[in-house]
């Protein structure tokens, strides 16, 4: 056990430059945030696009129409 805390606090002051592991991650989480963001996107679009749609099929305002 007492090992085990020597070898966490030397992995926690550990100083040294970021591993290719570290990149890895970090770039996933990167990645995962942008694929994110692309879908909330595309699905806005999509919707306003339906609006768009539906207001020239319709050609009344009826309220959603601006």
């Amino acid at each position: 056990m007492r090992e085990t805390g020597k070898f966490l606090t030397k992995l926690w002051n550990d100083e040294s430059g970021i591993s290719s592991v570290e990149y890895a991650l970090l770039l996933a989480f990167v990645a995962a945030g942008i694929i994110a963001g692309a879908e909330l996107l595309s699905n806005a679009v999509k919707n306003e696009m339906i609006k768009a749609a539906e207001c020239i099929t319709n050609g009344t305002d009826g309220g959603a129409c601006d």
